[in-house]
């Protein structure tokens, strides 16, 4: 039995919670979020699910005062700048980690100072510090990593993600700026953008250990060309359904590897799918696309036991067995 901490409670950090409550080889023991509504309370009183009546902590350090995991389960940010910290406390107590931060995914070309001090932090108190997830962390970088094993040759990687957002969950729409206006999108841009796609493009060259000139990365609105009636609510025409966001990376002067990342609301054919052109050239889709809200809880809870057999620093799913399903 595998004993974690679950750090921060939204709404994936619950999720992580009821998933693992119909595991049987890992248990939550406590909880952390800074939330004064959450702390001091006992998560079966945050949660609308059978979860354990284990209580909830304003701190790590509170928490490891009476409770004993084994590993963190880190769900709090995205940006690399806001979570060093956090990771930094962690590693103090000698606790592994598996976060789901987009931006720790493969950090070492995006922002290569705050990953090494990461790192170095993480052999200090000789743990690990892994970050997965749906994507960046599966979909757009590792699986496709995963698909050219079979290749003698490859040329060019192309990855898309198309996701039909009518059903997914308010905050992952407004995320995307459903129903801004034009000028809205451009105003709120960097806010919109989805996290992790350059992180994507690196993994895979590192994977297939590609030298990049540079990734370049564009994000633009899709834009409603009629009235869409979604739930109880109506989106105009002329506003905003989604995003559709581009990262491409180049090897001597070439693109070698796209990934499109397109969310929005009214998607007709939602799928993943990934193309390699090289020896031999194919093509793998995943009809209706994998729910990100599923896979980003599952993978998690499936990376804990792999990252335990981790060395210590600063981890990618490339440095991980296989994070299989075990109940």
């Amino acid at each position: 039995m595998i004993n974690v901490l679950q750090v921060g409670l939204g709404p994936i950090g619950l999720q992580i919670v009821k998933y693992i409550t119909e595991r049987k080889n890992i248990q939550i023991v406590g909880g952390v979020d800074i939330d004064p509504q959450k702390a001091g309370k006992t998560l079966n009183k945050l949660c609308d699910f059978n979860a354990p009546e284990v209580p909830v902590f304003a701190s790590v350090s509170d928490a490891l005062k009476k409770v004993t995991p084994a590993v963190a389960i880190l769900t709090t940010v995205s940006k690399l700048t806001q979570i060093e910290s956090q990771i930094a406390t962690i590693a103090e107590h000698k606790l592994n980690i598996v976060s789901t931060c987009e931006e720790l995914t493969y950090p070492w070309y995006t922002a290569p100072e705050i990953a090494n001090r990461i790192d170095e932090s993480c052999k200090k108190h000789d743990i690990s510090c892994l970050a997965t997830g749906v994507n960046p962390g599966f979909l757009m970088d590792y699986l496709p990593s995963v698909l050219t094993s079979v290749c003698q040759r490859v040329d060019h990687v192309a990855v898309s993600r198309i996701q039909n957002a009518t059903p997914r969950r308010k905050p992952f729409q407004q995320k995307i700026g459903v129903g801004l206006s034009r000028n809205e999108f451009d105003q709120q841009r960097a806010a919109i953008s989805h996290v992790g796609l350059p992180e994507s493009v690196w993994m895979i060259a590192g994977a297939l250990q590609w030298e990049l000139d540079n990734v370049k990365e564009t994000l633009q609105p899709v834009i409603a060309d009629e009235k869409i009636t979604f739930g109880t609510e109506v989106l105009a025409t002329g506003k905003n359904r989604g995003v559709e966001q581009i990262a491409t990376g180049y090897r001597d002067g070439k693109e070698v590897i796209v990934l499109k990342f397109r969310a929005a609301i009214g998607e007709q054919e939602p799928h993943d799918t990934v193309a390699i052109k090289g020896q031999p050239s194919f093509t793998s889709t995943i009809p209706g696309g994998v729910n990100g809200d599923v896979a980003t809880a599952a993978i998690t809870i499936n990376a804990v036991r792999s990252a335990q057999k981790l060395d210590a620093g600063l981890k990618t799913m490339l440095d991980v067995a296989v994070p299989a399903f075990s109940l």
